[in-house]
């Protein structure tokens, strides 16, 4: 998959160190990925939600932080559009962001 964004990632883990690892696993993992569909995101990752206007939410650092990405299954790209707190994401609604 082509990830569009990482530098929205980069951000997040440089005021989280945290979270860096995890991240840059996750998106050595998608990148070498090949999503035509969300069970293909399924079968990866059981614990990813699959949302409304083609969003994936991901549980990040068990569940510490909360990814949000939009996938064009038929062009493979992963636009990342949020990556934050769980207390962030409870202030957003994850199928506009």
């Amino acid at each position: 998959m082509r990830i569009i964004a990482l530098k929205t990632l980069r951000e997040f883990w440089e005021t989280h160190p945290n979270a860096r690892q995890p991240l840059q696993a996750w998106y050595e993992d998608v990148r070498c990925a090949l999503w035509n569909s969300p069970a293909d995101i399924k079968a990866v990752y059981r614990n990813a939600s699959i949302i409304a206007n083609n969003r994936v939410i991901f549980n990040i650092k068990g569940n510490d932080n909360r990814l949000i990405v939009a996938i064009n299954y038929r062009f493979g790209i992963a636009y990342v559009r949020f990556v934050g707190t769980h207390g962030d994401y409870d202030r957003i609604d994850a199928t506009t962001v």
